[in-house]
Order: structure tokens, then C-alpha cells, then sequence
């Protein structure tokens, strides 16, 4: 319907157009010859060469009269000297021709005639020159075919664009009633893809490829939240268990023992909420303060400020600058760094430097490594490898997602493998900041 109506906005003013022109063009054609006669008359009015017989010399002109004001004939061609005037049509003096079609006289019957005003005085004749017609010839005819072909040719691009329309969206019709069928608690279904790549064969496939992300999202979604769930309930029972013995059993209870142990519990609890608040906060992409960080700075402050198990060697190349949130940063290297230290045996090892436009940030460990087959998964939330990571050692679970997440927030990468003397090997590599800095390497 729409498209109708936009073919009728554009074919009625088209229509109107080319009608008036049409029209236009019949009048000039059906009066040029008697306009031309009258024009030639008046001008041997004017000079005084005008004779009483005029003989036309113009083809389709072949009546023709002189009349003075008050209806007296001074001159006319053979065909129309003895006849009262032709029509009693008068110029004013501003006018200078009028063309009409007249039956009003029936002696010469229907005419075509063009009356001319030989000049502005006031006793100025009137030229009328005129040619037979069999029948009053209007430009209603010409409107008439214009408009019944704009009206044939809105019918068959509406027919068209019907068909066509139709046509087009009865895949689309079927790929909506397919997607109501698809809920949120099954988005394992798929949208049958046909074949080509028109439109319609992308819109499918763009469609399927979204579903695959929803479902992967919403696996990953109830995963996370079963894990969660799991991780908080066990320090929480372990609270409830030591509270309900020292409630049935004040008496055997050591206080000081006990409070260490709920203290733990709950520090416990309170890491994991802060590693889900801050993996919520990265995901949801809520706008934090960035600033021009200098890494090398931030690095080798985190590293005077720890007291670890293992010393750190550290090799950091200095005037190295980011654009990022220092505490975000701060947290991907506490992380990287607490994990190196619960898997390491004698060694952990940290070095910055410049890389093709980049920093690249390198934590190694000579502990026991990771499989090849675990290295993408030890970023998932909750994931703890069988060697290592266990509750007992310390850590959330969350550590290596989250420090993932910060490194995507700062469009940097985050990769691990195994070093070439053992260990595990993270590199992170984030963009540094269009400032230009050359300063020489030094060890910390």
C-alpha cells in the first residue's frame, strides 16, 4: 500500500505536468497558422496598404475580417465578406491576441479564431482570422489519456510492487513465526539458512550467528552463576557449621580459634564478592576514569610494595606509557603476580618492554606449567586445574578472568605457555600511548 501510495505522489504531479505541456503544445499548433494571418493583416492596417477583399495567405487561415468598434466590417476574405462579424470577441488595449474556439455564429459554424487589436487607440479595429472546425477540439481529450495512463501505469507498479513485495517477505514471515518458536530456555534451534546470498540468505545467517552467541552468553551466564552460587555457599557453610558448634558447645569452644576461622571464612566471602563486582563492572562496560599511566612506575611500586615467598626479579624498560585506569592495572598485575607465586618453585620473573607500538608485560614462574589443552580455559571463572589452585592455596578462582577482562577493557591481549626452562608464561600486551618515549632498559 505504501508503495502505491509513493507511485501516486510521484506519477499525479508528473501527470499534471505533462498534461499542461501537452495542452500547451495543441494550442500552439491548432492557432499558429491563424495568429500568423492575424498578425499580417493588422500590419497592412497599420500601413494602410489593406485592401477590401483580403485573400489569405496563410494555409489554415481561410476567414478572415477587419471590424471597427461597434460591429462594422472594413475588409474580409471572400469566404466571410458578406457575413456579420465572426465572433464579437474584443481585445483591450493591453491584449494583444486571444485565440477561443467559438460556435456562437452559426453561419460559419464552429471556429478556431485568434482576434488581434491592430493598435492601442481607442477606435482600433480587430483582425479576427479563423479556420473551420468540424467540432469543438478541447485539451480535455489529452487530460483524459494522460490520466488513464497514470492510473494504468500506478496499477501495474502497485501490482508490482504487490507481487514483489509479497514475494520478499514471505521468507521473512517464516523466519519470525521460526524465532517466536525459539525461548530463551532453548536456544539450541536454528533458523533453516537457504541458499544463495541474496538479502535474505544473510539476514538468516546473521540471525543464526546472533543465536549462537545468545546461547554461548547464556551458557556461560548459568555456568557462572551455578559457580558462584557453589563458591560463596561453601565459606558460608563453614561459618554456619563453627557458629552452630559454638552455640551448642560454648563451653569447648576456643574463642580465639574460633574467631580466626570465621575471620578467614569471611574475608574469604568478601573476596569473592569483590572479584564478581569487578568482573560485573568489566562486563557491563561502565565508564571509568582513564589516564596516561606510566607502567614502568606502577609496576615497580606494586612490586616495592609486596612481601612475597619468592622475590621478584624484575626487568623493566622505563618511560613505557598506557592509557588506562591504574587501578584496574594494578589489579591484572597483582594477579598474574599472586598467581606465579602460589605455582612457583624458586622462581618468578617480571619484565616490561616495547614492542612494535605495544608494552609488553611478561610473568613467568618455574612451576609445574599448564597444558596445552587448559590454556584457554584457565580464563574461565572458577576454573582450577587439577595440580594447582586449589581452595586450600588461596584465590577466588577468579584471578586469571578477571585479569583477561582488564587487558580486553584496555584493548590489549593476554596469553600464556609454557617457558622454555618449565613454568608457566603470561604475556600481556597492551597499547601504549601515542607519546613517544626512548629511555634505556634497567633491572629492579
Amino acid at each position: 500500500m505504501l508503495s502505491v501510495v509513493c507511485t501516486l505522489l510521484i506519477l499525479i504531479p508528473v501527470g499534471l505536468l505533462m498534461s499542461a505541456m501537452i495542452s500547451r503544445t495543441v494550442a500552439d499548433a491548432m492557432w499558429n497558422g491563424t495568429e500568423q494571418q492575424a498578425i499580417l493583416v493588422a500590419a497592412n492596417v497599420r500601413s494602410g496598404t489593406l485592401h477590401h477583399v483580403i485573400m489569405p495567405t496563410v494555409p489554415g487561415a481561410e476567414l478572415i475580417q477587419v471590424v471597427a468598434p461597434g460591429g462594422r466590417i472594413l475588409a474580409a476574405s471572400p469566404d466571410a465578406g458578406d457575413r456579420q462579424p465572426m465572433d464579437r470577441v474584443w481585445p483591450a488595449p493591453g491584449d494583444t491576441i486571444q485565440d477561443l474556439q467559438t460556435c456562437a455564429n452559426p453561419a460559419p459554424g464552429c471556429l478556431r479564431l485568434s482576434a488581434l487589436r491592430v493598435d492601442s487607440a481607442a477606435g482600433s479595429p480587430v483582425v479576427y482570422a479563423a479556420d473551420r472546425t468540424t467540432a469543438m477540439t478541447s485539451t480535455v481529450l489529452d487530460d483524459i489519456l494522460v490520466a488513464a495512463q497514470a492510473a494504468l501505469l500506478t496499477a501495474v507498479v502497485g501490482w508490482i510492487t504487490w507481487n514483489v513485495t509479497g514475494r520478499i517477505l514471505r521468507p521473512v514471515e517464516s523466519i519470525t513465526s521460526q524465532l517466536d518458536t525459539i525461548t530463551f530456555n532453548d536456544l539450541s534451534r536454528r533458523i533453516p539458512e537457504p541458499a544463495g546470498r541474496d538479502e535474505i540468505a544473510r539476514l538468516v545467517h546473521a540471525l543464526n550467528q546472533t543465536l549462537i552467541r545468545l546461547e554461548r552468553a547464556t551458557h556461560q551466564q548459568r555456568r557462572f552463576v551455578t559457580d558462584a552460587s557453589h563458591e560463596l555457599r561453601t565459606p558460608l557453610a563453614g561459618l554456619r557449621v563453627k557458629l552452630e558448634e559454638a552455640q551448642m558447645n560454648p563451653q569447648d569452644i576456643n574463642h580465639d580459634d574460633l574467631l580466626g576461622h570465621t575471620l578467614g571464612d569471611v574475608d574469604r566471602l568478601q573476596a569473592i564478592t569483590t572479584d564478581l563486582l569487578l568482573l560485573a563492572g568489566l562486563e557491563s562496560g561502565s565508564a571509568t576514569h582513564r589516564e596516561s599511566v606510566d607502567l614502568t612506575d606502577l609496576i615497580r611500586t606494586e612490586l616495592n610494595r609486596r612481601a612475597d615467598r619468592i622475590p621478584v626479579k624484575a626487568r623493566l624498560q622505563d618511560g613505557l606509557t598506557v592509557d588506562g585506569t591504574p587501578t584496574q592495572l594494578v589489579r591484572l598485575l597483582t594477579n598474574l603476580l599472586d598467581n606465579a607465586e602460589r605455582h612457583a618453585r624458586d622462581r618468578v620473573e617480571v619484565e616490561l618492554r616495547g614492542d612494535d607500538g605495544q608494552a609488553l608485560l611478561t610473568v613467568r614462574d618455574d612451576g609445574p606449567g599448564i597444558p596445552e589443552a587448559d590454556r584457554e580455559r584457565i580464563f574461565e571463572r572458577f576454573t582450577r586445574l587439577d595440580t594447582a589452585r586449589s581452595r586450600h592455596q588461596g584465590g577466588t578462582g577468579l584471578g586469571l578472568a578477571i585479569a583477561k577482562d582488564i587487558a580486553h577493557a584496555h584493548s590489549g591481549t593476554i596469553t600464556v605457555r609454557n617457558s622454555a626452562h618449565g613454568g608457566a608464561h603470561f604475556d600481556v600486551r597492551l597499547p601504549l600511548s601515542p607519546r613517544p618515549a626512548n629511555h634505556p632498559t634497567s633491572g629492579t
